[in-house]
């Protein structure tokens, strides 16, 4: 089975991890995402994946730090026309529901909510997030499966939320053992699909 990885910056991108994929790299942020993940897919027309994994790390105020989480629906935090009149989080005309499911769900992996945005949330501003853990791609990501028809697994490692981030170190500073957990989720992932092909 074809998978594609996808992940959004190198400091995520570890030695365990390196040891078994070849991920793109599709930058950070919404708009980053979008565009690379677009790109990425039209390149391939005519040989698409059968499935994209995104992988990287979150934060989260109340999940387990350095753990990973199959994302099983994200939202998109940055969207607000409730000026207009639309709920907070669904974008204008789009027949869109503010949150969007995630599948193929695996055995295995925890599972838990994502909230996609701009800004990197810290401290007081997760008491305006509802979803378990937040970034800055997924969302998009999934959008650009959606033009291509190809189902998205998401996996994050929680590398920061308990403690206010003021700093890069804050981010960075267990990304050596998020790679490793992503790595064992990777093998679970490449095990399922082996069986399944």
């Amino acid at each position: 089975m074809k998978i594609l990885y996808l992940m959004a910056a190198e400091p995520e991108l570890g030695p365990c991890l390196r040891a078994r994929i070849n991920p793109h790299m599709i930058g950070i942020g919404p708009v980053e995402a979008a565009v690379n993940t677009t790109r990425i897919l039209a390149a391939m027309a005519g040989s698409l994946p059968k499935l994209v994994v995104s992988l990287g790390s979150a934060g989260s105020r109340r999940l387990e730090q350095c753990s990973v989480y199959q994302a099983v629906s994200v939202s998109y935090r940055d969207m607000d026309a409730s000026a207009l009149g639309f709920p907070k989080g669904v974008t204008p005309f789009s027949d869109m529901p503010a949150t969007l499911p995630l599948e193929p769900a695996l055995p295995g992996l925890n599972q838990a909510t994502l909230s996609t945005g701009a800004n990197v949330v810290s401290g007081v501003a997760y008491d305006a997030v509802p979803e378990d853990m937040v970034d800055m791609e997924t969302f998009a990501i999934l959008r650009a499966c959606h033009a291509f028809g190809v189902p998205l697994l998401a996996l994050r490692g929680i590398s920061d939320g308990k403690a206010e981030v003021t700093k890069m170190a804050d981010w960075t500073q267990y990304l050596h053992i998020i790679d490793q957990r992503l790595a064992e989720a990777v093998d679970v992932i490449e095990a399922h699909y082996a069986l399944t092909a």
